[in-house]
């Protein structure tokens, strides 16, 4: 463990202007504090935050950074308290304390909500000041160092596999290699030790066997590069075992048929040097197709910046080596933790974090723990795509990303409006996966909103969380208006007219929050007509059972609200304006439309019908239709030619029998409505390649 004064001399090296009054009370104080505390080493308790105080200062942190790291556990583990912190040590330092102090006491009902609030309150503090990000990073490696001292196996596979999911991503897309691989080497040794000790023994074999041939290799790299006028700095090193592992499991293959175990790095004065030594190496062994990437025009998003290459080296063995500056170097190494240095609190890497507020964006809108894990697994595991705007601005997007991704990353409002994208000039489909570096503009209309089936090929957490917002507030919206509709039937079936005050009398009643509480509640069937009917006006339901339901006036008009939401469409007889419909309705879901004539119409103990009408002048619908042609050549084009003619639009196809003689289709086509429908299959039975034409 670090000593007082060596921990302040470390500071002081670095930053001869920082406040060594600080940290000595900072030091003094977390001794005091902790006291005769353990940890399960046995080490004094305090030996851990001074020990991540001093990973800290490797990095060239500032002095209220180490004070918070040495701070840090104070508040949750003894009896000082955040106003005693913020009195001795000051606002920032109190404020970061607070954003570091482990939330291991929030109570939850299970592990993922557990893990949900414990990342939704240290991201809100991270995007506050991301300093809070760096201690934290550093108390987290720290533990992982000392995990094999704690006793219970499920305790180290649980904040192993915490580590590996939140904490190195983390660490990664900040720029803080070294920790990430950290990080990653102990999990990986906790969560899966079997392979851990094998891939160990096996590199250690391989060192024996060719214990020179990095040093060689760099060597012969270091003289190519000087005899091409560039001076370089030459490392080598083997992957670290996890990295191995990983790619093993990607590639289903074994550690000797991996040829690309071994990493170089070149480390040049220049920008211009970089390219330079680039163009010496492709011109002396060839290069591995796609395995070129150029991070110097087009850093990564957490700034990282250099040149990366694979060659195949000597005949039959595939290297990769990095090309840097050395002031690409030391942002790679630090990675964030670098913008923090001794006087550069002044230059907040805001351009370097933006991802944060999407992260934050994301949690604010997340509906369950859940939801919120994954969507920010989501933004911070996968890897990076570059696309530019029309403007040339540069968007990076996880690999796989569509427009609707490219959209939402640009700006809300856009990927909302969205109604199609032109990628690279051309008009394509939402659906579209994006390539590197295309540029895509987006195609909007202030009538859109998004769409549901978005879900389906959306792929970044602030897309997807911004698309289920938008549809639980469509939901509730429409639902709430469901219910109104069947509120105002129920009113009339009083036997005299409610009072102003009924409604309020209602919701005490029923022990609702407000309106819309009981109007949700009335069209999810959550209360019974019979039930609402007796809060407003007490003794109003007499005669009636508790579920049963009364008597409808009037058929509830549903023009004005959307399929799928407030209400579905029976997929069994498909209504459409027109048709005669009723509704079902059963505890908790949205009502079912059936078309009167609904074979699949059942009279249920848990649901009742409604009495619909699709309201004045309704019109688009999807019905279902069966038609049998003869088996000839250009009988379905005919069909097809048949159904555009109507002005219909086949929105999909099956084909379900074919013999010798007839086959037979189902078609989904969108109609105005029922007499529209009428009308295209009397035309389609009129067609000489028609055998028949029937609705489903």
């Amino acid at each position: 463990m670090l000593r007082q004064y060596e921990l302040v001399d470390r500071v002081l090296s670095y930053d001869p202007e920082a406040d060594e009054a600080l940290l000595n009370r900072a030091y003094v104080f977390s001794v005091n504090a902790h006291g005769t505390q353990k940890r399960a080493s046995g080490d004094p308790y305090f030996s851990h935050p001074i020990e991540v105080a001093g990973i800290l200062t490797d990095l060239h942190l500032d002095d209220e950074t180490i004070a918070t790291a040495i701070l840090h556990d104070t508040v949750e583990d003894t009896v000082a308290t955040p106003e005693e912190i913020q009195r001795l040590f000051g606002d920032n330092v109190a404020r970061m304390v607070d954003g570091v102090t482990k939330l291991s006491k929030i109570e939850a009902q299970t592990e993922s909500e557990r893990a949900a609030e414990n990342l939704r309150k240290f991201l809100l503090a991270m995007s506050d000041d991301v300093r809070v990000l760096l201690v934290k990073l550093a108390d987290r490696l720290h533990n992982m160092r000392t995990l094999h001292f704690i006793k219970n196996p499920d305790k180290r596979k649980r904040i192993a596999r915490e580590t590996m999911d939140i904490y190195a991503p983390l660490a990664e897309r900040i720029g803080m290699y070294e920790f990430m691989k950290e990080m990653q080497t102990l999990a990986f040794r906790e969560l899966e030790p079997e392979a851990y000790e094998s891939i160990t023994k096996r590199l250690e074999g391989l060192k024996i066997e060719g214990e020179d041939r990095i040093a060689k290799i760099a060597s012969g790299l270091k003289l190519l590069l000087s005899r091409g006028g560039v001076e370089a700095e030459l490392t080598g090193r083997e992957k670290h075992p996890y990295s191995i592992w990983k790619k093993m499991s990607e590639r289903h293959v074994s550690l000797e048929q991996l040829s690309d175990i071994m990493a170089f790095r070149a480390i040049v004065d220049t920008e211009e040097e970089c390219y330079r030594a680039l163009g010496i190496i492709h011109r002396r062994w060839p290069m591995v197709p796609g395995r070129f990437k150029d991070y110097i025009s087009t850093p990564k998003r957490n700034g990282y910046r250099s040149l990366h290459t694979s060659i195949i080296h000597a005949g039959d063995t595939r290297v990769e080596i990095q090309i840097r500056t050395r002031d690409m170097h030391a942002r790679a190494e630090f990675g964030l933790a670098a913008h923090w240095a001794y006087k550069q609190d002044s230059v907040r890497p805001d351009t370097q974090v933006s991802w944060i507020r999407d992260l934050v964006e994301i949690l604010e809108h997340a509906e369950s723990p859940e939801e919120l894990l994954e969507h920010t697994r989501m933004a911070m595991y996968q890897d990076r795509i570059f696309a530019f705007t029309p403007q040339g601005e540069l968007i990076q997007l996880p690999k796989g990303s569509t427009p609707i991704d490219f959209a939402y990353a640009v700006h809300s409002n856009i990927g909302d409006q969205a109604v199609g994208a032109k990628v690279n000039g051309r008009v394509v489909p939402l659906r579209t996966e994006i390539e590197q570096g295309d540029q895509v503009q987006i195609l909007r209309s202030k009538a859109q909103q998004p769409q549901a089936n978005w879900l389906n090929f959306a792929i970044t957490g602030k897309a997807r969380a911004a698309i289920r917002r938008h549809i639980r507030q469509k939901e509730r919206e429409e639902t709430v208006a469901l219910g109104k509709k069947l509120y105002e039937e129920i009113l009339e079936r009083l036997p005299t007219r409610a009072g102003a005050s009924a409604l309020k009398d209602a919701l005490k009643r029923l022990k609702l929050a407000d309106e819309g509480a009981l109007m949700e509640a009335i069209a999810r069937r959550k209360l019974t007509d019979a039930q609402v009917m007796e809060a407003i006006m007490p003794g109003s339901a007499e005669g009636l059972e508790h579920d049963e339901h009364p008597p409808q006036l009037h058929a509830i008009d549903i023009k004005g609200l959307t399929p799928g939401v407030a209400f579905i469409l029976s997929e069994g007889c498909r209504p459409v304006p027109g048709d005669r419909i009723v509704g079902v309705r059963r505890p908790g879901l949205p009502i079912e439309v059936h078309a009167i004539t609904c074979g699949d119409l059942s009279d249920g103990d848990d649901e009742d019908w409604v009495d619909l009408t699709w309201g004045d002048k309704a019109e688009g619908g999807i019905a279902r239709i069966n038609v049998t042609l003869k088996n000839e050549p250009g009988a379905l084009g005919k069909v097809a030619t048949l159904i555009g003619q109507h002005k219909a639009n086949i929105l999909g196809l099956r084909m379900d029998n074919r013999d010798t003689t007839f086959h037979t289709n189902t078609i989904d086509v969108e109609v105005r409505n029922a007499a529209h429908l009428m009308k295209l299959l009397a035309g389609l039975r009129a067609a000489d390649a028609v055998s028949s034409a029937e609705r489903v």
